[in-house]
């Protein structure tokens, strides 16, 4: 069996890492209730997002306007 961090999907996942850094990003992984993530995926569609990444980061903008 081989060791995860040599097989074709793990480069993959290093590759998709370096480009978030070299564009200015860095990956998040959190944990979250299933009802947060719905309502997450409800706004995504309502506001025509591509993705809960975008939700957040909206999310998070509008409070750092408002602080």
């Amino acid at each position: 069996m081989k060791h995860f961090a040599m097989t074709p999907k793990a480069e993959e996942m290093r590759a998709y890492r370096r480009r978030l850094v070299d564009a200015g990003q860095h990956q998040l992984i959190v944990a979250l209730p299933r009802e947060m993530v719905a309502f997450l995926d409800e706004l995504k569609e309502r506001q025509g997002l591509r993705n809960r990444s975008q939700v957040l980061i909206q999310l998070i903008e509008q409070r750092r306007a408002s602080a």
